[in-house]
């Protein structure tokens, strides 16, 4: 069993989003991401797995591969299939989601990261 306090130790980063692996395996992956208003992670696409993010403090804009934007505050779950372009912005409070997504072969459990594709709006 593993326990993580997900309120505790929060880094945000003045210049760009932040990635944080909290778990890493071969069976997993966990990451919390933190957003300060403003800053977005550009589209992307999560190739083989896919994405499953919970807002645990804030609100956030997300947008997936059709182009509608939904947005999602505390307690929300949002689902993106396999391959599906997608995107997400703090706006008006800091954002803070959890991502669950499956392991990238060859990853190394343990990984330490950080760095996530930056915001087009620095």
């Amino acid at each position: 069993m593993y326990t993580y306090y997900l309120l505790k130790n929060l880094a945000f980063h003045e210049n760009r989003p932040f990635s944080e692996p909290l778990f890493v395996s071969d069976y997993g992956r966990v990451l919390r991401f933190t957003l300060k208003p403003g800053q977005s992670i550009k589209e992307h696409r999560a190739s083989q797995s896919p994405f499953f993010a919970v807002v645990v403090q804030g609100e956030g804009v997300f947008t997936g591969k059709d182009g509608n934007e939904v947005r999602l505050g505390e307690g929300s779950l949002v689902i993106f299939a396999p391959g599906e372009a997608h995107a997400i912005r703090a706006e008006n409070s800091e954002l803070m989601f959890i991502g669950f997504m499956e392991p990238v072969p060859g990853t190394r459990s343990g990984k330490i990261s950080g760095r996530i594709v930056e915001s087009p709006h620095k």
